[in-house]
């Protein structure tokens, strides 16, 4: 199975602060750094450390170019990563003495990919691959139309959750795969339902696809039909949570390619994601396939 990812490419610019910023107020920062970032990035980062065949397809700026390197790096396909005259998306995070964080986001490539390009791209695929998506990029439900128009799989990761959402074709996404608070909102659940009350809402509600809800600390769960399964974290120390998202999904879809059943792949989505989570950082954060399958 080949992997297409179309989605986002970001720059992560991190100021660490005493405090966030006020209005009017000049505020300096203790320390600085550039680091990629990007859902569809990450994601695509985690199938290709997973051991997945996979390219990403997006758009970039001239001052990107130090993303599609490490992609390259990880083993992952950038020739569908097109640049054009403007900038990367960019993330401007100010993260406090309390490791909370404030962020700006500006779209840049992201916003400009078109659907000629996304034609260009889906030509390449067909029957058998699977096309990966999240909501950081435009032009989500034409992607879909046309990757099942082609016969593709399709696998939509609904973060960040806005009600842009709605409006997608979801009746046609094979793997639906949510966190806990994109579920209930999808779901329509309302505060107070439990974990497994949020799966059979979802699954009741998009009975073609099977559906993928992580939970945190509570682990993941799969609904599909009569199928409910549940797997716990691999518990480790967290020292940053940052792609644990993400990581997961680029396990439990590569494990799932390579034979193994739903439980096994929740199994190795949980135990990459509590990897990546024990190390700081995004994409370097992720672990190897050999640290993760047995």
């Amino acid at each position: 199975m080949k992997f297409l990812n179309y989605g986002s490419v970001n720059i992560d610019l991190v100021f660490t602060v005493d405090h966030m910023v006020e209005p009017g107020e000049t505020l300096s920062s203790s320390s600085f750094f550039r680091s990629a970032g990007g859902k569809g990035a990450n994601q695509s980062a985690a199938l290709a450390k997973a051991g997945a065949q996979v390219s990403h397809a997006g758009k970039i700026g001239s001052d990107g170019q130090f993303l599609v390197d490490l992609l390259s790096g990880y083993g992952v396909d950038t020739s569908l990563i097109r640049l054009y005259e403007g900038a990367t998306g960019q993330a401007l995070i100010q993260l406090d003495k309390h490791k909370q964080n404030a962020i700006v986001l500006y779209g840049g490539g992201n916003l400009q990919i078109t659907k000629e390009e996304i034609d260009e791209s889906l030509a390449l695929f067909g029957e058998g691959d699977m096309l990966l998506l999240q909501n950081e990029i435009v032009y989500t439900s034409y992607l879909i139309e046309q990757g099942k128009k082609r016969g593709m799989k399709v696998c939509l990761n609904t973060a960040p959750f806005d009600d842009t959402i709605l409006d997608f074709p979801l009746h046609l996404i094979d793997i639906l795969v949510v966190n806990e608070i994109e579920g209930a909102a999808l779901a329509k659940t309302g505060k107070g339902a439990t974990f497994t009350e949020v799966l059979d809402a979802l699954v009741e509600g998009y009975p073609e696809s099977e559906i993928v809800l992580t939970v945190g600390k509570g682990g993941a769960y799969y609904g599909y039909k009569d199928v409910r399964l549940h797997e716990p974290i691999y518990d480790l120390p967290v020292a940053d949570t940052t792609a644990a998202g993400d990581t997961f999904i680029g396990y439990f879809l590569t494990s799932r390619s390579l034979g193994h059943d739903n439980q096994q792949a929740l199994r190795y989505a949980c135990k990459a994601s509590g990897l990546a989570v024990s190390r700081l950082g995004a994409m370097g954060s992720i672990p190897l396939a050999s640290e993760v399958f047995d």
